[in-house]
């Protein structure tokens, strides 16, 4: 029996869809510096293929840049610039209860993921985000406000 590696099937099926003109969840960034010639653009617009999405992806990459002091900001501040305050509040008592980060729901930082928006309902969108690791990946799910693209949802499981 022929066992597939999970990343090489997101890719392959990524680029399948990207081939019929399709937008679809791909790597967001890798471990590494893109190969000299890599569009980066193009990347981007696969991992964030509407505005709840991108908008979850850009508050993904600053927080996380900021976590690694890669940036001038603290992981609160992009917290504040992203998320609606009642949200900010739930994450800070999820990291208080479980002893983690309540963005990476884990105690380290992601190498990799990919976004997608899965449904839009009620002026919402939900998002998942498939966070990778070395030794796997987890999903978390976002809750976007379409009129303004602020952040109001994070969670373990969708929330619609």
């Amino acid at each position: 029996m022929t066992r597939m590696n999970p990343m090489r099937t997101v890719l392959a099926g990524a680029a399948a869809l990207l081939a019929v003109g399709g937008l679809a969840a791909g790597p967001a960034q890798a471990a590494s510096a893109p190969p000299a010639g890599t569009a980066v653009a193009a990347r981007a617009q696969v991992r964030a293929g509407t505005p709840a999405a991108h908008r979850v992806v850009t508050f993904f990459e600053e927080y996380r840049r900021a976590v690694l002091g890669e940036s001038g900001e603290t992981p609160r501040a992009v917290r504040e610039r992203y998320l609606a305050p009642g949200l900010d509040r739930r994450l800070d008592a999820w990291a208080q209860e479980h002893d983690a980060d309540p963005v990476f729901r884990a105690q380290n930082v992601p190498v990799d993921w990919s976004a997608q928006q899965v449904e839009e309902a009620y002026g919402l969108a939900s998002v998942r985000l498939t966070e990778f690791w070395g030794g796997g990946g987890q999903d978390v799910w976002f809750v976007v406000r379409l009129s303004d693209l602020r952040i109001i949802g994070l969670d373990d499981q969708p929330a619609f």
